[in-house]
């Protein structure tokens, strides 16, 4: 009898595998194990060589070590790769340039502070939100150089404060006086010379214009790992990613008040993972890029295949976002096991463009994300952002195929916000499934021509609720 019971279950085994096997692959089992799967950290030989050994003197104002460090870098890569160590400390220094092979490895307890005396950094080929420009160089740069990392536990401080960078950006509230060179100069320059199809070897920023540098700049580079550091205190934008491919950023902490504050912003990048990463910002926490006006559509080179999972995000503009920059467009978003609560995080989900931009956003999914609380909206989609902007328009941008699972929020203004166009029908195929939003104050609000909005099992203050 024990036979016979033990052949029935192996056959209701068989049936149900057979069952298992049937059912239908879901995204998450298809295109997201094959982006996941395309992401591999670079790996470095096994060489070490510390900045003291070419010179670097720690915990003095008077020094800078700027030359010492790029030294050991260079001297690291030529040789085939490894690691350079900064080591216990606080480490003046200008701006470092990252070479092929080489992992820049901050120790416990070391601090690199860098300097806000602008005559130290030379003019490089950047972006600058989303527009090609020569500017001041990123305090740490790379440009064509593939296997490259910025790794360790110690800190990169970019120094930015109401006194030096952040007033550089023009607004009262962050220093700003009569006696500051500000981007109230260079930007909108720079935006002329984006609507004019400028060659970018004419559009020289830097002195007298008054644009911050980012903290971590890397331009065309494959196979880049930044792995468990703190970035404090960026001028601009934190970490940006762009034109790269294979990047890996993971368990970092980033924790930047200043203006234009952004966490990470990889743009036109493709294959990218962030994970287990903290983010208090100044502006958006991870902010998808592909440029901005004609630089974008000019490039047309989309961002694709994004992953961010296991990340905390506390302030900011919006939690994962997509834009404003993105005239390039943008697919393949998926975002899972992150958290969130801020009486000032203004956004979870956030999608800005405008008939500036153009370009087309696909096919985000988003699951098991848990919110406190936020100011203005769980989802919010925007495709009037930035109306005053001076711009040729008639660009129409179209987002479709967004998808939300398992989000939970205990407090915003709204569940969905939607700001579409009066014609053409350019947000489509909207569905929030198994999402409860608590403490919502003013329900949804959708608006402009919006097609294809879904619901199942969308609780919102209790009660069932259909878009």
């Amino acid at each position: 009898m024990r036979i016979f019971t033990l052949r029935i279950a192996a056959a209701g085994l068989c049936l149900f595998m057979a069952a298992c096997s049937s059912a239908p692959k879901t995204v998450w089992d298809t295109t997201y194990k094959e982006i996941e799967s395309n992401i591999v950290a670079p790996v470095f030989p096994d060489r070490t060589l510390t900045i003291t050994d070419y010179g670097a003197v720690p915990d003095d104002q008077s020094v800078l070590n700027t030359g010492a460090i790029n030294a050991a870098i260079a001297e690291c890569s030529e040789a085939g790769g490894g690691r350079v160590v900064v080591p216990a400390g606080v480490w003046h220094t200008g701006p470092l340039t990252l070479l092929a092979g080489v992992d820049l490895h901050i120790a416990e307890d070391a601090v690199l502070l860098f300097t806000n005396d602008l005559s130290q950094y030379p003019i490089v080929i950047t972006r600058w939100e989303g527009m090609d420009c020569y500017n001041y160089q990123p305090m740490i740069y790379a440009y064509r150089q593939d296997d490259i990392a910025i790794t360790g536990k110690g800190t990169i401080d970019g120094g930015g404060t109401v006194d030096d960078w952040w007033a550089m950006c023009g607004a009262v509230k962050y220093g700003w006086h009569e006696g500051i060179v500000s981007q109230r100069i260079g930007r909108p320059q720079l935006g002329i010379w984006n609507e004019t199809d400028t060659p970018v070897e004419e559009r020289i920023m830097g002195d007298g214009y008054g644009m911050r540098p980012a903290l971590v700049n890397l331009y065309e580079c494959k196979g880049v790992l930044i792995e468990d550091v703190t970035m404090l205190r960026s001028p601009f934008w934190t970490i940006h990613p762009l034109l790269c491919e294979n990047v890996t950023v993971r368990g970092v902490r980033l924790i930047n008040d200043g203006p234009n504050g952004d966490g990470c912003n990889p743009e036109s990048c493709k294959n990218v993972l962030i994970e287990n990463c903290y983010f208090d910002t100044g502006d958006d926490c991870i902010a998808i890029k592909s440029g901005r006006n004609n630089d974008g559509r000019r490039w047309g080179i989309p961002s694709e295949n994004i992953i961010v999972r296991g990340c905390r995000m506390k302030n900011g503009h919006g939690g994962v976002v997509i834009g404003s920059e993105i005239s390039g467009g943008f697919r393949n978003l998926f975002v899972e096991d992150c958290e969130m609560d801020s009486p000032q995080l203004d956004r979870v989900i956030r999608i800005k463009t405008s008939t500036c931009r153009g370009g087309l956003i696909e096919n985000i999914y988003v699951r098991n994300v848990s919110v406190g609380q936020c100011k203005e909206a769980v989802l919010k989609i925007n495709l009037l952002y930035e109306q005053n902007e001076n711009c040729e328009r008639g660009h129409e941008p179209t987002v479709r195929n967004v998808n939300l699972e398992n989000v939970t929020c205990k407090e915003s203004r709204y569940g969905v916000m939607i700001v579409g166009l009066d014609t053409g029908e350019n947000v489509r195929d909207i569905t929030l499934t198994d999402c409860t939003f608590d403490g919502v104050k003013e329900g949804n609000l959708i608006s402009g021509q919006v097609v294809g909005v879904g619901s199942e099992n969308l609780y919102i203050n209790g009660e069932l609720i259909e878009l």
